[in-house]
């Protein structure tokens, strides 16, 4: 394990509900994930990032912590968590864990303490409540929206019996925002990022990094009608390249509950913590801002280690786009001394073997399904999802792996409504699918019962029947299976030292074309639909079949140089 690993690693994320169910109540668990440790291995990855497995009334899928402190029964144990972690580090494989710092569950034992506290107490001082506006207080303390849909406050009955002040919750009602601003919170979290830090995990993604601070005065903010969910601008030209607003850092530029300028003093606190700890222990953010050069601000020496690179997720599949963002990426990320990350896929956005052929419009949180237009063929978005993930690999810094996309699984659009469980689907009455269809569990052998998932009950979301022919077991040793190409992809990156070299652009090719050198190695990738003359050079890698040695659309090639 070499020093400032975070820089090049390939990381792998596991959504703990739908990885691997060890025990067979239809729930993914910590013992499943010791399981099958010797599965992501194989894949090659360096390290893994677990999705909250905390103590939680689920109300969030886990994202509404009751206990920061604990594991959910329904995952195990705090002793299975430390037998995962010990396999894992066994097997040179490291351990990042999820950190919801921006709002807790309803549960927990502070918010059931301030609902029970009066107006103006110290159990309140934690949370953001406020009197309402009118006669009576009757009306939210403000216009904001709940990402989820819906207003971001609600009403509290006081211990009365009269109706009270309001609580802010930028997403679900089941979780209120912490007033960051309250030095009990600080504290709190310096505690709770020892209490992991102690029991030897490597690091920290933290969720909605963006969050936690809300500009003075809790000012009213409408949002752009083409605003992404989570605080991206969402927006898209006629030709499909993403919008980047002129947004600057005055405070009324921006929403004022995302990317304020109080969350890096936060930060900068955090990153002395760990730095006491041996290891490169490391802090990932989720940050949903642009332009790139503000989200490099999270990534400043003294701060975070990593940054979601949300412009490229976001990013078409189209040559003149994916020149820009990655320039742009090297630029805002090398100018503080950080490495740019590249993410397809996660939990919380459409499977990038589904997104990116889609020809309709589909707004980040909003999800597919039955209705969505401009669906595209299995095969269709199998072949540009591969091709967009033999070119992601090769980049330059450090690269993300949502689980089963090494498997090519796409999105699940046909979902029964009323399996659904994502809060996005109930707050906006079925209007927006939300994000259960890229959560569906995971498919590990195609002939035992639940595809290998668990030995028993019908899993938490239910499995389509296409999940049978991409099952681990079809695919593993299978030559130009998904699986293979994910593994061989691993392999020739950390033997060519991809994470770690140069991006060259090479010229001479058409514009539909993404073509440059990293190292000893040229990388080809046709967006277009006319097929591409290759240079010389001995093929490592390709993405799909080739013809001879021209590339067809929607396809990558590795050469060597």
């Amino acid at each position: 394990m070499t020093s400032e690993w975070w820089r090049t690693a390939a990381i792998y994320q596991i959504y703990p509900r739908s990885f691997a169910d060890a025990n067979g109540d239809g729930m993914g668990d910590l013992a499943g994930i010791t399981g099958r440790l010797g599965d992501l291995q194989d894949l090659g990855i360096d390290a893994i990032w677990l999705s909250p497995f905390y103590t939680s009334p689920q109300r969030d899928a886990g994202y509404d912590v009751a206990d920061y402190c604990d594991v959910d029964p329904r995952f195990g144990t705090l002793a299975d968590f430390d037998a995962m972690l010990a396999e894992a580090h066994a097997r040179g494989i490291r351990v990042i864990i999820d950190l919801v710092p921006n709002h807790s569950s309803d549960q927990h034992e502070w918010f059931q303490a301030a609902l029970a506290a009066a107006p103006g107490s110290a159990e309140r001082a934690r949370y953001l409540f406020r009197d309402g506006i009118g006669p009576n207080g009757d009306v939210p303390p403000n216009n904001w929206e709940s990402v989820f849909g819906g207003p971001a406050w609600t009403r509290v009955i006081e211990p009365d019996g009269t109706p009270g002040q309001w609580y802010l919750h930028l997403f679900d009602s089941s979780q209120p925002d912490f007033d960051w601003t309250n030095d009990e919170v600080r504290a709190e979290f310096r505690r709770i990022l020892r209490f992991w830090l102690d029991r030897g995990v490597d690091g920290f993604r933290v969720d909605v990094a963006h969050g936690m601070v809300k500009a003075d005065g809790l000012p009213d903010w409408t949002p752009p009608a083409d605003g992404g969910s989570m605080g991206g601008a969402g927006g898209t030209a006629a030709s499909g390249i993403p919008l980047e607003p002129e947004i600057s850092d005055e405070p009324g530029d921006h929403a004022p509950y995302w990317g304020q300028e109080g969350v890096h003093e936060i930060y900068r606190d955090w990153r002395a913590l760990l730095d006491e700890y041996p290891g490169e222990r490391i802090l990932a953010a989720e940050a949903w801002v642009d332009p790139l050069p503000r989200v490099a601000k999270w990534v400043r020496p003294d701060e975070m280690h990593q940054a979601f690179n949300f412009a490229y997720l976001e990013t078409p599949w189209d040559a003149a786009a994916l020149r820009t963002v990655i320039d742009a990426s090297l630029d805002a990320f090398g100018g503080v001394g950080a490495p740019s990350t590249w993410v397809l896929s996660n939990h919380d956005v459409v499977r990038h073997a589904t997104r990116l052929s889609v020809t309709e419009a589909n707004p980040q949180g909003h999800g597919l399904g039955p209705r969505s237009k401009g669906l595209p063929s299995f095969e269709a978005g199998l072949r540009r999802a591969r091709a967009a993930t033999a070119l992601m690999l090769a980049l330059p810094g450090s690269s993300y792996l949502y689980q089963g996309e090494e498997l090519g699984l796409p999105e699940v659009v046909h979902l029964p409504d009323d399996a659904r469980e994502d809060p996005t689907w109930f707050r906006t009455g079925g209007e927006r699918y939300g994000r259960d269809g890229c959560r569906v569990p995971l498919p590990w052998e195609a002939d035992a019962p639940n595809y290998g998932f668990g030995p028993a009950g019908d899993p938490w979301l239910p499995q389509p029947e296409q999940w049978r022919e991409l099952a681990r077991d079809r695919q593993r040793d299978v030559p130009g299976s998904t699986l293979s190409m994910y593994r061989e992809a691993l392999r020739l990156r950390r033997e060519h030292s991809l994470g770690a070299g140069t991006l060259e652009w090479l010229p001479g090719f058409g514009d539909a074309v993404v073509a440059f050198r990293n190292g000893d190695v040229v990388v080809v990738a046709n967006t277009g639909v006319e097929p591409v003359t290759l240079p010389d050079g001995d093929v490592l890698l390709a993405s799909g079949e080739l013809e001879g040695r021209t590339l067809p659309a929607d396809a990558a090639v590795w050469l060597r140089a």
